[in-house]
């Protein structure tokens, strides 16, 4: 079974200012150019604690912390309490509304079979959330975990909750509203504990942070008197049921800098696929990968040209496929990796910044293309939340940035104490 429990929840007093000048992108969204805006927008902007300037990152985040709680910057609550959390955007010119709960959720490593993760993870983003993790002792961003809710109590009792006056509403630099209401009813709580604990949880988001969690709960119980009830057991989460119907899933783009298309490259590839050339658009782009979303789709961009690419049959691409994940995985991210850069362009194991790079959107991939920061861009359809949530339990795991659930949760709105003493 999992388990999920309240928190007593360390937030932004009022002392601090506004919240839309406090909160911030979660700290691997958030670029330089971002990072000097969070910056200019408040001395107490929360970019400075997950990603602060300064060299000494994580003692400086540290040291940030201890002086807003000194100052009532920032304050814990008195009571415990879960957070029913709702955002509200626009997507291609159409409203979306997504829904879900803020928990302290217990940390189960993946061979417990409770939580499972989907993606590959990179060792270095670990050692850094780690690194911080072991000096700040806050959880200071939430993971993102779905389950399942065939039933619909969770989601019912979302509406029933988002009628009551909310603790907070803010719009982020991205324009998603979020709302936050504050559930401390014990009788509430322990009907959320009861639905939810026969479920299992696949992580969404927060790969890194969580198995950084992990390690940080086995250092702590070796090092402290351990017991069921320490707030290091937990990490600080944002579950939301997979049927809700603003859970959506984007696209990461993938961008190569070392390699290019040349005419060898294209023979390959048309051994597989069928190659034709459309605009070196966004629109075009987009609209080629939505009117081939059910085959597997790809447009390569190179500074001014652009080609798509339709795969010409399943059965050719199994034997490139990553054992252990084949039919079940035959995905477009999958044939991807395996097939268009390990065994047609050659790249070996790409390094992030290194050699590859990720981009959200479109027209995203395309600038970084035309700015030189990129050869080569290779975009493709989004993985349904279905699909993770089919993969996952398989034990199977996607390659690196296969998903970007969007939008991702604002951090700032709180963090939670995880440091020895702190029992929940």
């Amino acid at each position: 079974m999992v388990e999920i429990r309240p928190f007593k929840a360390i937030r932004y007093t009022k002392k601090a200012g506004d919240l839309e000048n406090l909160v911030a992108e979660p700290y691997d969204k958030i670029d330089e150019k971002m990072q000097n805006e969070y910056y200019a927008k408040s001395p107490y902007n929360f970019c400075r604690v997950i990603l602060p300037k300064e060299i000494d990152r994580y003692t400086i985040a540290k040291d940030r912390i201890q002086k807003w709680l000194t100052e009532k910057i920032l304050a814990k609550d008195e009571d415990p309490a879960v957070f029913v959390c709702r955002q509200h955007f626009e997507l291609n010119h159409r409203p979306v509304t997504r829904t879900g709960l803020i928990v302290a959720s217990r940390l189960h490593s993946f061979r417990e079979n409770k939580v499972f993760p989907h993606e590959v993870t990179y060792t270095a983003p670990k050692t850094d959330r780690l690194n911080m993790l072991r000096l700040v002792q806050k959880d200071l961003e939430p993971v993102f975990l779905i389950y399942s809710d065939e039933e619909n109590i969770t989601i019912d009792f979302f509406a029933q909750v988002a009628r009551r006056q909310p603790l907070a509403r803010v719009k982020d630099a991205l324009e998603v509203e979020h709302t936050l209401w504050m559930v401390t009813d014990p009788v509430e709580i322990k009907l959320l504990q009861k639905t939810l604990e026969d479920k299992i949880f696949v992580i969404t988001d927060g790969h890194h942070r969580y198995e950084s969690a992990i390690a940080y709960r086995d250092e702590m119980c070796k090092q402290n008197p351990w017991n069921e009830d320490a707030a290091f057991n937990f990490h600080m989460s944002y579950i939301v049921p997979y049927q809700e119907e603003g859970l959506l899933v984007l696209p990461t783009h993938r961008l190569l800098k070392k390699h290019s298309v040349t005419n060898s490259i294209i023979l390959a590839l048309a051994k597989f696929f069928s190659i034709s050339e459309i605009d070196p658009t966004t629109e075009s782009i987009e609209a080629f990968l939505e009117n081939h979303k059910d085959q597997h789709a790809y447009c390569i961009y190179e500074r001014g040209k652009a080609h798509g690419l339709l795969l010409k049959d399943e059965k050719s691409v199994l034997r490139y496929i990553t054992a252990g994940c084949k039919e079940s995985c035959l995905l477009d991210v999958v044939i991807l990796r395996d097939l268009i850069f390990k065994n047609i362009f050659k790249t070996g194991e790409l390094e992030l910044d290194e050699d590859i790079l990720y981009a959200r959107w479109t027209k995203e991939a395309i600038a970084k293309v035309d700015s030189h920061e990129a050869n080569i861009a290779f975009l493709l359809n989004p993985v349904s939340p279905e699909t993770v949530w089919r993969i996952a339990q398989k034990r199977e795991r996607l390659p690196e940035k296969s998903t970007d659930f969007y939008p991702k949760m604002v951090s700032g709105l709180m963090m939670m104490d995880v440091s020895p003493e702190e029992q929940l």
